[in-house]
């Protein structure tokens, strides 16, 4: 069982995007089902509609899920895990306020140490926890022989330093969980046994089997590591550049095929450069991602989108609000996003704007051009007509023809354009 699990504090990431596709591909390939999970737990940085907002995404990209779950809901048994722990005294009660705790942060920062908790509270007596008045957070007991090492999927073996980890906090004084205390509870309620993620979740892992061996869980599971995605300067992807937000892409005019096809390329060893998820399927495996990270480039994503416009059915080029899509992929050679295609298409059926020194022999085409029964199936034969009925040649002839068919003075060849809008040169030329 594969799960993703976003929260809806803001537009989705590309780098959630990408683990949400892989984990959606390994479920695929072994049949083990796809949970969707929304961490909502954080009540103050939630966004209104934004879970819907990640439901209507991952459909448009074609991702389905068996099983949907809102973290929220499953508070009760976050309290209940926690209190089995402290009555098994795998966990203990912390009363240290959060002032005390600045303090000893600062005297650590001041001493240029790591700052670890100290364990203040972990053996107080029964009646002095019982005669504490202070509100009191859940700490794990770290056992002694705990292991803190895992294998990834990716990365290989990795090994952290028991000193790097003390005695963290699974409930808070209001009784709400920490992160990584409702994210091992709910993988083992939802029987999770795979978990892609990205690569600034490593150091949870530890933390998180370690919860689950405190509560007796004995199932197995796996982990691996995304390497961050990197922006042109090689530095981490930040969430305030616009080709980080998937909304942002879509918007822009970047399919979603192209975007998977491009987020699943990253780091890969792929059998061939452009494909759809379902051929994904067929070969995806993770032994063969990169441990580096990869650099998103706007650019080759925009190239991967001409090609999946080319090889999109004219009823996915229409579900793409485009009206002609063979024009759509004549026009693949000088655009490479849907507003861009559709608005040069919208040009050639529309009103035409003419320059004043070209209006006069535009209107002595159009003249011609009206007078034709029927339209020659070559360019070449058209061009010969035209150019007999007007007398026009060279530039005074191309230019105001081009002008009265595209409203552009520059664009792709006449001849190839000729035989998309041949049935429509009435229509368009009248306009």
């Amino acid at each position: 069982m594969y799960r993703f699990a976003p929260s809806p504090t803001g537009d989705m990431h590309i780098g959630n995007l990408r683990a949400a596709l892989i984990n959606y591909l390994c479920s695929l390939q072994d049949k083990s089902g796809f949970v969707l999970r929304i961490e909502d737990t954080d009540k103050e940085r939630n966004i209104e509609g934004k879970d819907a907002e990640i439901m209507a995404i991952l459909s448009e990209f074609g991702v389905k899920w068996q099983t949907l779950y809102y973290q929220s809901k499953n508070l009760k048994f976050h309290q209940e895990f926690a209190h089995k722990l402290l009555s098994e005294g795998k966990a203990f009660l912390c009363f240290c306020d959060e002032e005390t705790l600045a303090a000893k942060k600062q005297k650590a920062k001041d001493e240029n140490k790591p700052y670890r908790y100290d364990g203040a509270c972990e053996n107080l007596s029964s009646e002095e926890v019982f005669n504490n008045p202070r509100p009191a957070v859940v700490r794990l007991k770290i056992p002694k022989d705990a292991d803190f090492s895992f294998v990834d999927g990716i990365k290989g073996k990795v090994e952290f330093e028991p000193s790097n980890f003390d005695s963290f906090v699974l409930l808070r004084a209001d009784k709400t969980p920490t992160y990584n205390f409702a994210c091992a509870i709910d993988d083992m309620l939802e029987g999770v046994t795979c978990v892609i993620r990205g690569e600034d979740h490593v150091s949870n892992t530890p933390r998180q089997n370690l919860i689950r061996s405190a509560l007796g869980y004995t199932q197995e599971i796996k982990y691996a590591h995304l390497p961050i995605i990197l922006n042109k300067a090689g530095q981490k992807m930040s969430k305030r550049e616009n080709s980080s937000s998937v909304k942002w892409l879509l918007e822009a005019g970047y399919t979603p095929e192209a975007i998977a096809n491009y987020l699943l390329l990253l780091g890969n060893k792929t059998p061939r450069e452009i494909f759809s998820l379902d051929e994904a399927k067929e070969w995806f495996s993770l032994d063969k991602l990169s441990k580096s990270p990869a650099k998103f480039d706007e650019d080759k994503l925009a190239q991967i989108n001409r090609e999946h416009i080319k090889r999109a059915s004219d009823e996915r080029l229409k579900e793409l609000g485009i009206s002609k899509p063979a024009l759509a992929r004549f026009y693949t050679q000088e655009s490479s996003l849907i507003p861009e295609i559709k608005k040069k298409i919208s040009a050639i059926y529309s009103k035409k704007d003419i320059p004043d020194e070209w209006r006069e022999n535009a209107g002595i085409l159009k003249k011609a051009i009206l007078e034709f029964q029927t339209f020659p199936e070559t360019f070449k034969e058209f061009q010969s007509e035209l150019m007999a009925k007007t007398a026009l040649k060279g530039k005074s002839f191309f230019m105001p023809l081009r002008l009265l068919l595209t409203g552009a003075q520059h664009g792709p060849e006449l001849s190839e354009l000729y035989t998309l809008i041949k049935d429509d040169l009435r229509e368009i030329v009248s306009l």
